[in-house]
Protein backbone atom coordinates (compact mmCIF):
# COMPACT_ATOMS: atom_id res chain seq x y z
CA UNK A 1 0.00 0.00 0.00
CA UNK A 2 2.81 2.56 0.57
CA UNK A 3 4.18 2.45 -2.39
CA UNK A 4 1.30 3.96 -4.30
CA UNK A 5 1.33 7.72 -2.19
CA UNK A 6 5.34 8.01 -4.09
CA UNK A 7 3.93 9.78 -6.75
CA UNK A 8 1.57 12.22 -5.24
CA UNK A 9 4.51 12.95 -2.73
CA UNK A 10 7.18 13.53 -5.79
CA UNK A 11 4.55 15.75 -7.46
CA UNK A 12 4.30 17.99 -4.60
CA UNK A 13 8.12 18.36 -3.77
CA UNK A 14 8.35 18.96 -8.11
CA UNK A 15 5.86 22.00 -7.80
CA UNK A 16 7.28 23.63 -4.66
CA UNK A 17 10.83 23.41 -6.75
CA UNK A 18 9.23 24.89 -9.39
CA UNK A 19 7.66 27.54 -7.34
CA UNK A 20 10.66 28.13 -5.31
CA UNK A 21 13.01 28.62 -8.13
CA UNK A 22 10.71 31.15 -10.02
CA UNK A 23 10.62 33.31 -6.63
CA UNK A 24 14.79 33.43 -6.72
CA UNK A 25 14.59 34.37 -10.25
CA UNK A 26 12.23 37.48 -9.45
CA UNK A 27 14.35 38.67 -6.10
CA UNK A 28 17.69 38.44 -8.33
CA UNK A 29 16.34 40.50 -11.21
CA UNK A 30 15.29 43.34 -8.93
CA UNK A 31 18.71 43.19 -6.68
CA UNK A 32 20.33 43.01 -10.13
CA UNK A 33 18.09 46.39 -11.08
CA UNK A 34 19.37 47.99 -7.84
CA UNK A 35 23.13 49.06 -8.53
CA UNK A 36 22.56 49.76 -12.24
CA UNK A 37 20.23 52.77 -10.99
CA UNK A 38 22.85 53.91 -8.24
CA UNK A 39 25.34 53.88 -10.81
CA UNK A 40 23.50 55.86 -13.53
CA UNK A 41 22.82 58.50 -10.74
CA UNK A 42 26.22 58.84 -9.76
CA UNK A 43 27.52 58.97 -13.37
CA UNK A 44 24.69 61.99 -14.01
CA UNK A 45 25.98 63.29 -11.02
CA UNK A 46 29.74 63.45 -12.06
CA UNK A 47 28.56 64.88 -15.34
CA UNK A 48 26.75 67.93 -13.38
CA UNK A 49 29.78 68.48 -11.56
CA UNK A 50 32.08 68.20 -14.60
CA UNK A 51 30.01 70.61 -16.38
CA UNK A 52 29.85 73.10 -13.04
CA UNK A 53 33.43 72.85 -12.73
CA UNK A 54 33.73 73.90 -16.33
CA UNK A 55 31.50 76.46 -16.40
CA UNK A 56 33.59 78.50 -13.75
CA UNK A 57 36.76 78.04 -15.23
CA UNK A 58 35.38 79.40 -18.42
CA UNK A 59 34.28 82.31 -16.60
CA UNK A 60 37.53 82.90 -14.91
CA UNK A 61 38.99 83.15 -18.24
CA UNK A 62 36.99 85.63 -18.84
CA UNK A 63 37.97 88.03 -16.30
CA UNK A 64 41.57 87.11 -16.27
CA UNK A 65 41.41 88.00 -20.36
CA UNK A 66 39.20 91.66 -19.06
CA UNK A 67 42.46 92.39 -16.62
CA UNK A 68 44.71 91.48 -19.09
CA UNK A 69 43.08 94.26 -21.63
CA UNK A 70 43.04 96.62 -18.58
CA UNK A 71 46.77 96.34 -17.81
CA UNK A 72 47.58 96.65 -21.72
CA UNK A 73 45.57 99.86 -21.99
CA UNK A 74 46.79 101.29 -18.73
CA UNK A 75 50.46 100.47 -19.81
CA UNK A 76 49.94 102.07 -23.39
CA UNK A 77 48.57 105.58 -21.56
CA UNK A 78 51.59 105.21 -19.38
CA UNK A 79 53.95 105.02 -22.45
CA UNK A 80 51.65 107.80 -24.27
CA UNK A 81 52.42 110.43 -21.64
CA UNK A 82 56.05 109.37 -21.19
CA UNK A 83 56.50 110.66 -24.41
CA UNK A 84 54.50 113.75 -24.48
CA UNK A 85 56.44 114.35 -21.02
CA UNK A 86 60.03 114.11 -22.64
CA UNK A 87 58.96 115.50 -26.22
CA UNK A 88 57.74 118.93 -24.10
CA UNK A 89 61.74 118.88 -21.84
CA UNK A 90 63.45 118.65 -25.76
CA UNK A 91 61.36 121.41 -26.68
CA UNK A 92 61.32 123.60 -23.75
CA UNK A 93 65.50 123.13 -23.59
CA UNK A 94 65.61 124.27 -27.47
CA UNK A 95 63.43 127.11 -26.82
CA UNK A 96 65.92 128.31 -23.69
CA UNK A 97 68.65 127.72 -25.44
CA UNK A 98 67.50 129.60 -28.89
CA UNK A 99 66.18 132.66 -26.22
CA UNK A 100 69.59 132.54 -24.76
CA UNK A 101 71.48 132.86 -27.66
CA UNK A 102 68.76 135.39 -28.60
CA UNK A 103 69.27 137.61 -25.35
CA UNK A 104 72.88 137.59 -25.91
CA UNK A 105 73.01 139.27 -28.84
CA UNK A 106 70.48 141.76 -28.05
CA UNK A 107 72.94 142.35 -25.33
CA UNK A 108 75.65 143.81 -27.39
CA UNK A 109 74.48 147.07 -29.04
CA UNK A 110 73.32 147.94 -25.73
CA UNK A 111 76.31 148.13 -24.02
CA UNK A 112 76.89 151.61 -25.84
CA UNK A 113 73.76 153.34 -25.12
CA UNK A 114 73.89 155.56 -22.76
CA UNK A 115 70.14 155.83 -22.30
CA UNK A 116 70.52 151.51 -21.66
CA UNK A 117 73.55 152.41 -19.35
CA UNK A 118 71.27 154.87 -17.42
CA UNK A 119 68.10 152.47 -17.71
CA UNK A 120 71.01 149.38 -16.22
CA UNK A 121 72.14 152.30 -13.32
CA UNK A 122 68.36 152.41 -12.38
CA UNK A 123 68.29 148.51 -11.97
CA UNK A 124 71.53 148.00 -10.70
CA UNK A 125 70.87 147.91 -7.04
CA UNK A 126 68.58 144.97 -7.67
CA UNK A 127 70.69 143.41 -10.53
CA UNK A 128 73.84 143.96 -7.39
CA UNK A 129 72.23 141.77 -5.06
CA UNK A 130 71.82 138.61 -7.15
CA UNK A 131 75.32 136.54 -8.28
CA UNK A 132 75.99 136.27 -12.00
CA UNK A 133 74.48 132.30 -11.23
CA UNK A 134 71.59 133.17 -10.04
CA UNK A 135 70.48 136.32 -12.35
CA UNK A 136 71.06 133.47 -15.02
CA UNK A 137 69.08 131.45 -13.55
CA UNK A 138 66.22 133.91 -13.38
CA UNK A 139 66.60 134.76 -16.79
CA UNK A 140 66.66 131.05 -18.31
CA UNK A 141 63.36 130.33 -15.57
CA UNK A 142 61.65 133.41 -17.81
CA UNK A 143 62.71 131.73 -20.89
CA UNK A 144 61.14 128.71 -20.16
CA UNK A 145 57.86 130.10 -18.96
CA UNK A 146 57.92 132.15 -22.25
CA UNK A 147 57.44 129.27 -24.07
CA UNK A 148 55.66 126.56 -22.17
CA UNK A 149 53.60 125.86 -18.69
CA UNK A 150 55.97 124.42 -15.75
CA UNK A 151 55.01 123.47 -12.05
CA UNK A 152 57.37 124.98 -9.38
CA UNK A 153 59.18 121.08 -9.10
CA UNK A 154 59.34 120.70 -12.60
CA UNK A 155 60.54 124.15 -13.36
CA UNK A 156 63.16 123.71 -10.64
CA UNK A 157 64.65 120.63 -12.43
CA UNK A 158 64.41 121.73 -15.73
CA UNK A 159 66.80 124.58 -14.45
CA UNK A 160 69.21 121.39 -12.74
CA UNK A 161 69.03 119.81 -16.04
CA UNK A 162 70.31 123.14 -17.58
CA UNK A 163 73.26 122.51 -15.30
CA UNK A 164 72.49 125.30 -12.44
CA UNK A 165 72.53 124.19 -8.71
CA UNK A 166 69.63 123.18 -6.80
CA UNK A 167 70.40 126.36 -4.48
CA UNK A 168 70.08 128.68 -7.99
CA UNK A 169 67.81 127.01 -9.86
CA UNK A 170 65.13 126.78 -6.50
CA UNK A 171 65.94 131.25 -6.20
CA UNK A 172 65.34 132.09 -9.11
CA UNK A 173 62.15 130.20 -9.41
CA UNK A 174 61.00 131.40 -6.51
CA UNK A 175 62.12 134.78 -7.09
CA UNK A 176 59.77 134.85 -9.73
CA UNK A 177 55.84 135.56 -9.68
CA UNK A 178 54.14 132.78 -11.01
CA UNK A 179 50.80 131.23 -10.87
CA UNK A 180 50.96 128.02 -10.50
CA UNK A 181 47.11 127.45 -10.89
CA UNK A 182 47.32 129.16 -14.13
CA UNK A 183 50.41 126.97 -15.57
CA UNK A 184 48.34 123.88 -14.01
CA UNK A 185 45.47 125.34 -16.53
CA UNK A 186 47.81 126.20 -19.84
CA UNK A 187 49.90 122.38 -19.04
CA UNK A 188 46.21 120.86 -19.30
CA UNK A 189 45.29 122.56 -22.18
CA UNK A 190 48.60 121.65 -23.85
CA UNK A 191 47.90 117.76 -22.93
CA UNK A 192 44.21 117.63 -24.00
CA UNK A 193 45.50 119.00 -27.81
CA UNK A 194 47.94 116.21 -27.77
CA UNK A 195 45.79 113.47 -26.98
CA UNK A 196 42.87 112.42 -24.97
CA UNK A 197 42.48 111.59 -20.89
CA UNK A 198 40.17 110.83 -18.46
CA UNK A 199 39.44 113.86 -16.30
CA UNK A 200 41.18 112.00 -13.39
CA UNK A 201 43.80 110.66 -15.50
CA UNK A 202 44.70 113.99 -16.68
CA UNK A 203 44.66 115.44 -13.20
CA UNK A 204 46.86 112.53 -12.22
CA UNK A 205 49.22 113.16 -15.00
CA UNK A 206 49.56 117.04 -13.74
CA UNK A 207 50.49 115.91 -10.32
CA UNK A 208 52.80 113.52 -11.80
CA UNK A 209 54.51 116.89 -13.55
CA UNK A 210 54.72 118.34 -10.05
CA UNK A 211 51.42 120.03 -9.72
CA UNK A 212 50.00 120.11 -6.36
CA UNK A 213 46.48 118.14 -6.15
CA UNK A 214 44.84 121.32 -5.96
CA UNK A 215 46.46 122.94 -8.70
CA UNK A 216 45.93 120.43 -11.28
CA UNK A 217 42.41 120.22 -9.79
CA UNK A 218 42.10 123.70 -10.93
CA UNK A 219 43.87 123.09 -14.38
CA UNK A 220 41.51 120.42 -15.41
CA UNK A 221 38.53 122.31 -13.96
CA UNK A 222 39.69 125.21 -16.23
CA UNK A 223 39.27 122.83 -19.57
CA UNK A 224 35.72 121.66 -19.13
CA UNK A 225 36.80 118.07 -18.38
Amino acid sequence: MPPRRLPFIVTLLTAAALVTGCSDGEDSGTESSAPTAEADAAVDQRVTEAEQRASEAEARVSELESELDTARQQAEEAETRADDAESRAEEAEAAALAAGEEAAAEAEPDTGDDETDQGSDASAPEASSLTTSQESAVRSAQDYLQFTAFSRTGLIGQLEFEGFSTEDATFAVDSLDIDYNEQAAAAAESYLDFSGFSRQGLIDQLVFEGYTQEQATYGVDQTGL
